[in-house]
């Protein structure tokens, strides 16, 4: 079900918000032969029915049906009219009426389940321009909205109640250049002054229900991929070989959001807000990398399980993730990194452990930002070899090198920050219990530590004995340093194992 749900929003996007624009010519009957071509190619079945008027290529009751091997599904998606209209100036227009139903279907095994979305619009043109190998997609328009209009599950009509669903865009521009050669290769862009979505659910045998609803301003998006002709779009090994490759952002300079919802007597429900923030996500036959970040985030929370409001805020949120995936052995890049910059939690929250304000309570900081170099031993899009993985037959990969670019970490007055470099050597699993032998240095600076043990000690949440075992384990790895309450360590593993704090050998 999950690769003909892929694939069919793939398809979707194509035929109707358009921003993944399919093949064209610079005539309507060759425009639709493309659109078929390139949908076929990705493993559709589509049939219409054609009638010629003038200048104007007619296609009728249009079905995109996608059977699925694994599972035996059966997809289809539904249109009811597209128009292709030559302008006389080399262009041609695509047309869908202003507002028209949208079916879908998917069937497995004697079960189906089916429904309508309503997509509306004020009826404006896509424009296609260009040269049969080289050409480009233009489309506006004021408002764009899809509504769930019906569901039925076994042929049977399900309440409207039970779930509905609606995602409106305004001010849309969407832009898309498009060459075909032994790829297609697209640059696309689109704006939006805002998007609003609104969802809800109702359990129709309780009184169960869920609510999520919210916008986003300022919406943007940048663009290329490239996608290999006559490739199955299934086998995303073959793709990835031939040279399958996306790198997009999508950016918002603001948003708020609500979710709300009850199970019996228990009730939920969270608000928030942002200032902003992007999703960069790119993907080639040898990496995948996700780049997620928010400024000013607020969330608020509040539940029957709750015992108070909870007010939460962060300057700065975000994580960020590049993988190798192509078996190797060769050496290749990786890194992650975490942000969480200025989290604030209630004061009311603080009360329940630090009742007499003891405690500093600026906003705490996290900050983990690491790179290294790694091996991939398997193919990671290999059904056989991902199980032989999990079963343990084969090792996945090889860690060879790290680099903390960053460590930041701060909370109650103290902070403790570093940077370090190992490498690591996966012929020696012994010297360290069966992770690869490390070497390397690592420096690091930990300040108002002391002060914070002093004061946990007076709150009670931390006796003299466990005080004490503290300070004599910073005493063993760290020398003080410059300013007051302050201490530094600089770690260094060697070729053979040892290891050494400050110059000491401590094993």
């Amino acid at each position: 079900m999950s690769v003909f749900l892929a694939r069919g929003s793939v398809a979707a996007a194509i035929l109707v918000v358009s921003t993944q624009a399919a093949l064209a010519d610079l005539s309507a009957q060759e425009v639709w032969k493309d659109w078929k071509a390139y949908l076929a190619s990705t493993g559709y079945e589509v049939s219409g029915t054609e009638s010629q008027s003038g200048s104007t290529l007619i296609v009728s009751d249009i079905s995109m049906t996608l059977p699925v091997p694994e599972g035996d599904v059966v997809g289809t998606l539904t249109l009811p009219e597209i128009k292709f209209v030559e302008n006389g100036d080399g262009t041609v227009n695509v047309l869908l009426p202003q507002e028209f139903p949208l079916g879908f279907e998917f069937s497995e095994e004697g079960e189906d389940f089916a429904g309508t979305l309503i997509y509306a619009h004020d009826g404006s043109p896509m424009k296609v321009a260009g040269e049969s190998d080289n050409m480009s997609y233009d489309y506006s328009a004021p408002k764009v909205s899809v509504t769930l209009d019906s569901l039925r599950a076994d042929g049977e009509a399900i309440p409207a109640d039970v779930l509905k669903a609606q995602i409106v865009l305004n001010d849309v521009v969407t832009k898309t250049a498009m060459t075909i050669g032994t790829v297609r290769a697209y640059d696309q862009n689109l704006t939006a002054s805002s998007l609003s979505y609104d969802f809800a659910f109702k359990d129709p045998e309780s009184d169960d229900h869920g609510v999520f609803k919210g916008m986003l301003q300022g919406l943007g998006f940048n663009g290329t991929s490239t996608v290999p002709v006559d490739v199955d779009s299934g086998d995303m090994q073959a793709l990835l070989a031939a040279g399958f490759a996306f790198d997009g952002a999508f950016t918002f300079t603001g948003g708020n959001g609500s979710v709300s919802g009850a199970e019996g007597r228990e009730t939920f429900s969270m608000e928030s807000t942002s200032e902003g923030g992007e999703i960069a996500v790119a993907m080639d036959r040898k990496h995948l990398s996700y780049d997620l970040s928010q400024t000013g985030a607020t969330v608020n929370i509040s539940g029957s399980d709750i015992p108070f409001p909870l007010a939460l805020s962060m300057a700065e949120a975000g994580i960020k993730l590049m993988l190798p995936l192509e078996k190797s052995e060769d050496e290749q890049d990786f890194a992650l990194g975490i942000t969480l910059r200025d989290f604030a939690v209630p004061d009311m929250l603080w009360a329940m452990i630090d009742p007499n304000g003891q405690l500093p309570r600026d906003p705490a900081t996290l900050i983990v930002d690491l790179a290294g170099k790694g091996k991939v031993l398997f193919d990671m899009f290999d059904p056989k070899a991902m199980e032989d993985v999990e079963k343990g037959k084969t090792q996945p990969g090889e860690l060879n090198a790290l680099t903390v670019k960053q460590l930041q970490v701060s909370a109650a007055g103290a902070e403790l920050t570093g940077t370090g470099d190992f490498t690591f050597n996966n012929d020696d699993l012994t010297s360290f219990d069966g992770m690869p032998a490390p070497s390397g240095t690592a420096n690091l600076k930990l300040t108002g530590a002391n002060t914070l043990i002093d004061k946990l000690i007076q709150m009670g949440l931390m006796s003299e004995s466990d005080a004490m075992g503290a300070r004599m384990m910073m005493g063993m790895l760290a020398v003080p340093g410059e300013g007051e309450d302050t201490l530094t360590s600089k770690i260094e593993i060697s070729e053979d194992g040892q290891i050494r704090a400050n110059g000491q050998r401590i094993k």
